[in-house]
C-alpha cells in the first residue's frame, strides 16, 4: 500500500549536536491520513571495499584483516520514529538522525575510520498507517519487506562532526581511569589534555 525510498542527505544546518537529515520519500496510490513510521538503519558494511589504514583502524570491531571473512558484518546505526502527516500520492519528509562522536558507540568508530567513499546504509521500515475507506478510517501495517538502501558519502558525515567538534574526537572513560588521568595532569602541570596524554605516550615509547 506504501512504498518509502531514501532519496538524499545532508547536514542539519542549525542543531544542538551534529545531525544528518535524509529525504525520505513515500508513495501511495491513496490519500493518507498519516504513517507512525518505526525506521531501523543499519550499516551495510560488507557492501564495500576498504583501504589498508581502514582495515586497521577497525580492527577493534572486526578483527584482524585475515579474520574478516567471518567477523564483518552489517551493524546497527540507530533506531528512530517518524509521524508522516496527510499526503495524497506522494511527499517527502526529513528523517533526521543524531550522530555521535563518541567512539565506544559502534556506529562512530565504524565512520571515524573511514577516509572517504560512501558508507551503504539500510533503512528498514515498521509501523502503522492510517488512512479513510468508505468514510471511516483504517489502518494497516507497514510492511516488514518496506527497505530501502542509500549510500551515505563519508565527507557528509565529516562535515556533521566538525561543525560541532573541528579537529576533535571524544574518548569515554570510566570515572577511576578519568580521576587518575587528571590526577597525573595536576601532578605534572600540563595545561591541556593533549598535553597529558600525549607524555604519557611518549613514556610508553609509542
Amino acid at each position: 500500500m506504501i512504498d518509502l525510498a531514501v532519496e538524499s542527505a545532508s547536514v542539519l544546518e542549525y542543531a544542538a549536536a551534529p545531525t544528518l537529515v535524509f529525504g525520505l520519500a513515500l508513495e501511495s496510490p491513496g490519500d493518507i491520513r498519516s504513517v507512525a513510521l518505526n525506521v531501523e538503519i543499519r550499516i551495510a558494511a560488507t557492501r564495500r571495499a576498504y583501504a589498508e589504514h581502514e582495515r586497521e583502524r577497525l580492527a577493534e570491531l572486526f578483527g584482524r584483516p585475515e579474520e574478516w571473512g567471518r567477523n564483518l558484518h552489517a551493524l546497527h546505526w540507530t533506531t528512530l520514529n517518524l509521524t508522516v502527516p496527510a499526503f495524497s500520492g506522494r511527499t517527502v519528509v526529513e528523517l533526521k538522525v543524531p550522530c555521535s562522536y563518541d567512539v565506544e558507540v559502534a556506529g562512530a568508530r565504524y565512520m571515524n575510520a573511514l577516509e572517504d567513499g560512501r558508507v551503504p546504509l539500510e533503512f528498514l521500515f515498521s509501523g502503522a498507517i492510517f488512512y479513510a475507506d468508505g468514510g471511516r478510517l483504517q489502518v494497516s501495517r507497514v510492511g516488514w519487506d518496506r527497505e530501502s538502501e542509500f549510500r551515505l558519502p563519508v565527507s557528509l558525515w565529516r562535515e556533521a562532526m566538525d561543525r560541532h567538534f573541528p579537529g576533535a574526537a571524544w574518548l569515554r572513560l570510566d570515572r577511576d581511569a578519568y580521576e587518575r588521568l587528571a590526577a597525573y595532569k595536576a601532578r605534572h602541570a600540563h595545561l591541556t589534555w593533549e598535553r597529558a596524554v600525549d607524555a604519557l605516550l611518549a613514556e610508553a615509547g609509542e
